[in-house]
This record gives C-alpha cells, sequence and structure tokens, in this order.
C-alpha cells in the first residue's frame, strides 16, 4: 500500500467503469474456477485471459489506460484462487463421510478469514518481495506483456468469444444433452483408468502448459500406473486395491516434498540472507528494524485497517471456527509464514501449491491441539485461501510495477474482487454439493478434486506410509535439482485419462506452432493462448450453468 502516484491518479486507474466491469468478470471467473479446480485436479491461472478480456471490454467504452485494464482483470480474477483454496480443501470433508458437519456459514468464516490474512501479507511484503527483490514473477510478467503488447481488436474478440462459445455447446452436448460420453477409447486395465477425456477444457489445460512440464505430468502418470499398479500387480509383489494406495500415498507424498523442496532450497536461504542483511544494516546506521522498515510509507490509518483484518481473522478463526484463542494465533502467525513461502514460489516458478502449505500447517495444529478432523480441514482452508490469494496479489504487483500502476489501486481492487470471491465461491461449492451430492467428490468421480483428496487422506492417514516418506524425499531432490516435482506428483496421483489428456493437449500445441512456424504465421502465440483460454474459460461457465440448473429444477421439483 504505497504512496506511490497521487491521489487522482490511483482513483483514476480504478475507475468506477473498471469496477462495474471488474466485479462482473470476478463473478464469471470465480464460479469457473471452482468448477475448474474441482474438475481438472488444476487451477490454471486467469491473469492473461483476464487481461485480454479487460482490455476488450474497456476499449467498447472508450477507454485505452492499461493501468485502467491492469486494475480491472485484477478485480475480476482475484476471486479464482481464493476459489482455489476452497476447492483444494473443503471437499475433503465430504470424502469422509461428514458433510452433515460443516455449513455455509462456517465455509464462508474459512474463506473469509483466509483473505483478510493473504490481503494483509500482501501490503506487509509487496516492497520487500517485487520492488526490491529480483523475482521474475512469469505470470505476473506475461500479463505485464500481454497488456502493453496485445492489440486488442475485433478479430481478437471473435476468438476469444468464439472459443468460449464453441466450448460452452459442447460441455452442453455433453452434459446436458448427453449426445456425448464423458471417456473416450477406454481400456478394460486393471487398475488404471485408461481413457481419452471429452473435455475441450482438459486438452486447453495442457495447451497452455505445455512442453517438459507436461512431459513430466505424463511421466508421473505413467510410473504411478503403468509402473506400479500394473508392472507391480503383475509381478506379484502386491495387488491391485495395494498399489493403487501406493501410488496415492506415493503422489501426495512427491507434491508434500515439492513444498518442502521450495522451503529449504528458497526459502530458508533467502530468509536468512535477509536477517543477516538487516542485522548488518542495523549496525551501520542504527536503522529502524525490519518490520517497521517494512511498515514505512504506509499512513497510520492504512496500519490501523491492516491491524483490524489481522484481528477480525483471528477472531473468526477462534470463535467462527471454535478453534480457540491459541490455535487462532498459531494459525495467523502460521499464515504469514506460509503467505510468503507462497509468494516466494510463484515469483520463482510461477507455481503456487497452496494446499501443500495448507497441509503443513493442518499437521502443525493437529500436533498440539485436540481440533476435530473438520476443524483441520478449516484450517488448511484458510491458509489454502490466503496463500492462494497472495501468489495471485504478488504476481499482480508485478504487472503493476513493470507497466507503472498504482500499488494502492492494486490493492484495493484485490480486496474488492477477493471480498466478492468469497461470497461468489462458497455459493458455487454449495451449489455443486447440493446438485451432486457428496459421491460426486473424489477420485475417479464426477469431481475429482485431487487436492482435497490429498487433505482427507492425512486427516484420515496415509494408504502407504513408505510410498509418502518415499514421495516426500524424492519430491525434495526432484525440486532441488530443477525439475516439475509438483507436476510429476500430480501426473502420480491423479486418473490416468486425465494426464493422457493434458498431454494430447500438450501435443496439439507442438504441432500448432510448428504448422505456425512453418507458413510464417505472426503472433501465433498470442492467438493460441487467447483461443485455449476461451476454451477454458466456455466449459467452466458452462458448467456452472448446469450445475445451477439442476438446483433450481430440484428446488421446483
Amino acid at each position: 500500500m504505497s504512496k506511490s502516484g497521487s491521489r487522482a491518479s490511483w482513483r483514476e486507474q480504478l475507475s468506477p467503469v473498471g469496477i462495474a466491469i471488474g466485479c462482473v468478470g470476478c463473478v464469471i471467473i470465480t464460479a469457473s474456477s471452482v468448477y475448474t479446480a474441482l474438475k481438472m485436479g488444476a487451477l490454471p491461472w486467469p491473469t492473461i485471459f483476464t487481461s485480454i478480456v479487460a482490455l476488450f471490454l474497456l476499449r467498447a467504452f472508450g477507454r485505452r489506460s492499461l493501468n485502467e485494464a491492469n486494475v480491472t482483470q485484477i478485480v475480476m480474477s482475484a476471486g479464482s484462487m481464493v476459489a482455489g483454496g476452497l476447492a483444494f480443501t473443503i471437499p475433503g470433508i465430504w470424502m469422509l463421510g461428514l458433510a452433515d458437519e460443516v455449513s455455509w456459514v462456517e465455509m464462508l468464516v474459512v474463506a473469509l478469514s483466509g483473505t483478510l490474512l493473504g490481503l494483509v501479507c500482501t501490503a506487509a511484503i509487496r516492497r520487500r518481495f517485487v520492488d526490491e527483490s529480483d523475482l521474475e514473477y512469469p505470470i505476473g510478467t506475461a500479463a505485464a506483456e500481454t497488456l502493453m503488447a496485445t492489440k486488442t481488436g475485433g478479430v481478437t474478440g471473435k476468438r476469444l468469444f468464439g472459443s468460449m462459445g464453441l466450448a460452452g455447446l459442447w460441455c452442453v452436448a455433453r452434459d446436458a444433452l448427453g449426445w456425448m460420453p464423458t471417456l473416450v477409447a477406454q481400456l478394460p486395465i486393471p487398475g488404471v483408468s485408461f481413457a481419452i477425456y471429452n473435455s475441450p477444457q482438459m486438452l486447453s489445460v495442457g495447451f497452455l502448459v505445455g512442453g517438459f512440464t507436461v512431459a513430466f505430468w505424463l511421466l508421473g502418470a505413467l510410473v504411478g500406473n503403468f509402473g506400479i499398479i500394473v508392472g507391480g500387480s503383475a509381478a506379484g509383489l502386491w495387488d491391485v486395491t495395494t498399489a493403487q494406495g501406493i501410488v496415492s500415498s506415493l503422489g501426495m507424498g512427491l507434491m508434500m516434498g515439492s513444498g518442502a523442496g521450495v522451503v529449504l532450497k528458497d526459502i530458508l536461504p533467502h530468509a536468512a540472507r535477509v536477517l543477516r542483511g538487516r542485522r548488518v544494516a542495523g549496525d551501520k546506521d542504527g536503522d529502524k528494524d525490519g518490520a517497521a522498515a517494512a511498515a514505512s510509507g504506509w499512513s497510520r490509518l492504512e496500519r490501523g485497517t491492516l491491524a483490524l483484518m489481522v484481528a477480525a481473522a483471528a477472531l473468526l478463526v477462534c470463535i467462527g471456527l471454535g478453534l480457540g484463542p491459541v490455535v487462532a494465533v498459531v494459525v495467523v502467525f502460521l499464515a504469514f509464514v506460509t503467505t510468503i513461502m507462497s509468494a516466494q514460489s510463484v515469483g520463482q516458478t510461477g507455481i503456487d501449491p497452496m494446499e501443500i502449505f495448507g497441509l503443513i500447517v493442518l499437521l502443525a495444529v493437529a500436533a498440539f491441539s485436540s481440533a476435530s478432523q473438520v476443524q483441520l480441514f478449516y484450517v488448511a482452508g484458510v491458509v489454502a485461501v490466503a496463500c492462494g490469494l497472495a501468489g495471485d496479489v504478488m504476481s499482480d504487483f508485478k504487472t503493476g510495477a513493470i507497466i507503472g500502476t498504482s500499488p494502492r489501486a492494486m490493492w484495493v481492487g484485490q480486496a474488492i474482487g477477493a471480498l466478492l470471491g468469497t461470497v461468489v465461491a462458497v455459493a458455487v461449492l454449495v451449489t455443486l454439493f447440493s446438485a451432486y451430492g457428496p459421491g460426486a467428490f473424489g477420485s475417479g468421480q464426477m469431481f475429482v478434486s485431487a487436492q482435497a483428496s490429498v487433505v482427507a487422506t492425512m486427516v484420515s492417514g496415509i494408504p502407504s506410509v513408505p510410498g509418502f516418506v518415499i514421495g516426500l524425499l524424492g519430491g525434495v531432490a526432484l525440486y532441488w535439482v530443477g525439475l516439475p516435482a509438483m507436476m510429476f506428483g500430480l501426473g502420480v496421483y491423479l486418473p490416468f485419462y486425465m494426464s493422457l489428456t493434458a498431454a494430447l493437449g500438450a501435443g496439439v500445441r507442438w504441432v500448432y506452432e510448428r504448422v505456425c512456424a512453418a507458413r510464417g504465421v505472426a503472433d501465433s502465440e498470442e492467438k493460441g493462448v487467447v483461443v485455449a483460454s476461451g476454451v477454458l474459460g466456455g466449459e467452466s461457465i458452462v458448467g456452472v450453468v448446469i450445475a445451477l440448473s439442476s438446483v433450481l429444477t430440484g428446488l421446483a421439483g
């Protein structure tokens, strides 16, 4: 919350037109993000998509400021990571058969607590992790390049909304009309869900991620499904059911090991350098301590507002979730630690393993408290929301630092979008649960909810402790040598048909890029991203609409 820029300039960037467009977009993007996170077991960053949409819509109103477009897309996308934090944790409660012990009010308390903590932390660390660091924030940098380079004329708008419409129609034909199967080319391999997922959205995820990362994703799927399940059971080492438990434990361990690798390789050494630097600075000139330095540039009103937000979050955790004052203080403190970890991870890799950070705090709380299983899910949810929002906010701050957007305007935009997103995300999650029931969530179900399943398994017990330990160590090792351990673990854990379909999407990108290069097509990458983003958004949005229609039909009946 820096004072850079005049009062008029930051208010011009946070215009009424931009806020209105951003809020409408926030409802749509947040709703589709809940659906995407549950359905795909992943949540691609919406920032590029929202940047293009914001530019296109603002120019329809005759407004061409890149900074206004940036703030508008921030409002639009802020709720998506709040949605991810909830979708990656809360459905685990239903998987354990504890649906009667959680209400929409408690879900809203979880989302609001995490949102408040995420906003406060990013206000405190922006200067250190954006202005004064050399972190790249690849997503934020890409968004800045999009805003500066993309010419959102009529052709771009037609590509974006045309692809969105086609994907939506495909989703209607498959899910509402039943004209197409969900899985095609299925093979009866014991323990392996071998098929191609009939989902333009999943192909789009593979297209957007692409290359080496998806190759590692597929490699993890091959190792887990054909190495351990098929190979191990054929060799008589274990039966198929045992093999599936080993695979799920190994996948969890790999994902947690990747998170631990971020801490060991990137966070702790950096923290040590920062502390040494502060000591030296203090020895030389007796300057302010770190906390005071971080707060410099804030008005007294701003500091008071941040303090009230922290107090409100602590009270919500303590009273609203029934966790008590000691646990509330620990959750608030560790939420700040993990949001810093999230900022570091996103700044270096563009990956935000928010549910892993939630698991870290969950395990810490479980070690010293008597919190129930449902309350442990709440802890993971609060932290995952805070970390998800922090990753998004810090990327947006990086975008603003490149193109000159006021940090104040961006933070206020984030607050508007995130608070609106908390309500929308909870509403959509409750809607999907009401429409399809608790049995629709989990591995192999309509909503795979991979991350929530990981949390559920950690709460109720790990199927294979050796598999988990091996994965944990392997995840640290892979991350340490610079390999995408998170994606490898995701491939091990997810149903094979999802990994295979993502790989096909990456294959489509490989062919597309080479055809465009051979024909000398200009801006081929930008065009591909626009179309793929529209496809992803179209199926997600229509999926939520179908679920809402199902609920309304049930109520009418």
